[in-house]
């Protein structure tokens, strides 16, 4: 894989092409790491110096994207799907809006006592002890972009089983099987980073930046009927909100 410079153009370029064309053949997959700079600059047969320069120019070419003790990774410039955060959306109407296909890869389904964080959300009486918890993946094209844990309060009207038939939509499933109708929901976007369920889950490094989406959703008479942690996957998602001045 050395290089070879009958080319007058500095070594640097050179080097830059040649990862480039790796990449661009499929030796080096999109959205994987780079191998180190030590067994890069040997295959290539230039040094380190020589190397990184090259690694810098793919860099401001966001070919590559270097992430601290981590590494360099290559980026999959697949489009992201765009969600404007004043309007709600559920996941598969998102991913569908791009014409991709919306899928789920469900995980569990299970009865659990309910936490403080639950009951607060949730505005649990003092009678209601328990959730119903989903945690599901959802693809867009096959590729797991979302990892999401929703949560249910456990009344003698909603089986838990049912849960088990949910394909895409939540929001469409309640309102389908119970007539439960999502109005609005108070959302907060936190970043965290992806522990090792998370990055298992979603095909990505552990400890790779991630976008939380955690809601509260109210029915039309302004009850909380769903509590939700969402994942995203920054990479494939983004959020914006148009902002008026007042």
């Amino acid at each position: 894989m050395n290089i070879v410079k009958p080319d007058p153009r500095p070594l640097y370029l050179l080097v830059k092409d040649k990862l480039l064309e790796l990449i661009n053949n499929g030796y080096y997959k999109k959205g994987s790491k780079l191998p180190s700079e030590f067994e890069l600059a040997k295959s290539l047969g230039v040094s380190r110096p020589t190397l990184r320069e090259a690694l810098r120019v793919l860099e401001e070419e966001n070919i590559l994207s270097r992430r601290h003790g981590i590494g360099t990774f290559i980026n999959d410039n697949t489009q992201r799907i765009k969600n404007g955060i004043e309007q709600l959306h559920s996941v598969t109407e998102s991913i569908e809006q791009l014409s991709l296909s919306a899928g789920t890869i469900l995980l569990s389904v299970s009865i659990e006592s309910a936490d403080n964080n639950d009951k607060e959300k949730l505005q649990m009486v003092s009678d209601e002890e328990f959730v119903i918890k989903v945690e599901r993946i959802r693809t867009a094209d096959e590729e797991p972009v979302v990892f999401c844990i929703d949560k249910i309060v456990k009344q003698n009207d909603i089986n838990h089983e049912d849960f088990y038939d949910v394909e895409n939509s939540l929001f469409d499933f309640l309102q389908e099987h119970y007539k439960i109708k999502i109005s609005y929901a108070i959302s907060e976007i936190i970043p965290v980073q992806a522990n090792y369920k998370l990055a298992k889950a979603l095909n990505i490094p552990a400890r790779t930046p991630i976008l939380l989406l955690d809601q509260t959703h109210f029915s039309d008479d302004n009850k909380p009927v769903l509590y939700s942690k969402n994942y995203f996957r920054p990479d494939r998602f983004s959020f914006h909100v148009v902002r008026k001045r007042v």
